[in-house]
């Protein structure tokens, strides 16, 4: 059976989309190139891995390991973990994006193993948007190579979010889950109309697991009011959603719960296994979804 060269499939997929791109070192345009480089006009060069996704930083080191990736996918795709957020994220952009686009443009900013928005993208509703185009990035390698492996038609890069590999003004929506921001670059790269959606955790966030690897009351609970206020300070402030829920995990998803947070780095080994000796358990999802558009100073 012929089996599909996954660098050429995705180089002739970025081809379609190479007006999105500026090369980070001179800012240049950028076009694709025997189908295996994208190459700016300063002859800068960037290859299209094996697994199809394009590499724009020599320094891609982080904690975020493979064993990380695999278990959130498999929290995600499989057990449905995050689907009322997914759901309620498309809503926010059906809601918020001018109906009479012929194409939306999205891009996950810290996009991990690409899950969400393979998710989101997948929900946004046809109806209104005839083409998604979605762009992930990420610093770790681990996750945008376990992205493009899984999903195919998107645009995946491993790139740092100080300086992404984009031109100005090329995005309908920036979506930025649980992760790291950069306002200045978003600003940038939200066409005049773009949407900006933040996802930050509440008090309630994982609290089950929570009080099970730590004792002292400020690792069990914390606040994001400070992030709140430097998002209403960089944005064109919209709305504000709290979205709150419980969900039934099994033995298997609670292990892949302690794989994919951070939270398990700073706790013992005793109060880890003392969650994870759990035959199942209702685990609180408590996040706040900021909707902004884009500022203009």
């Amino acid at each position: 059976m012929f089996k599909k060269n996954k660098r050429i499939e995705s180089a002739n997929y970025v081809r379609n989309y190479e007006g999105l791109f500026a090369c980070p070192m001179c800012q240049s345009s950028m076009k694709v190139l025997e189908s295996k480089s994208l190459v700016c006009s300063n002859h800068h060069t960037f290859d299209f891995a094996k697994q199809g996704y394009i590499n724009f930083t020599s320094n891609s080191i982080t904690k975020y390991t493979k064993e990380l990736f695999e278990a959130r996918r498999k929290l995600i795709t499989e057990g449905g973990f995050y689907k009322p957020l997914s759901n309620a994220i498309a809503k926010a952009i059906n809601d918020h994006v001018e109906k009479e686009k012929e194409t939306i443009f999205i891009l996950d900013a810290g996009c991990g193993e690409g899950s969400h928005l393979s998710t989101i993208c997948d929900i946004v509703s046809p109806d209104f948007f005839k083409n998604v185009t979605g762009a992930g990035i990420d610093i770790s390698k681990e996750g945008i190579m376990m992205a493009s492996k899984n999903c195919s038609n998107k645009i995946w890069a491993v790139a740092d979010l100080v300086n992404t590999p984009f031109r100005n003004e090329q995005f309908d929506v920036i979506l930025n889950i649980l992760s790291p921001s950069n306002y200045a670059e978003f600003n940038r790269l939200l066409k005049s109309d773009g949407l900006v959606i933040k996802i930050v955790p509440q008090s309630g966030y994982l609290k089950e697991l929570r009080e099970c690897l730590f004792h002292k009351p400020e690792k069990q609970s914390y606040s994001n009011a400070e992030t709140v206020e430097r998002f209403i300070e960089n944005f064109l402030f919209i709305d504000s959603l709290r979205l709150s829920y419980t969900i039934d995990l099994n033995k298997s998803s609670l292990q892949s719960l302690v794989e994919m947070t951070p939270l398990t780095w700073t706790a013992t080994k005793e109060r880890v296994n003392s969650f994870l000796n759990k035959d199942s358990a209702q685990i609180t999802v408590d996040l706040e979804i900021l909707i902004g558009k884009r500022a203009f100073k």
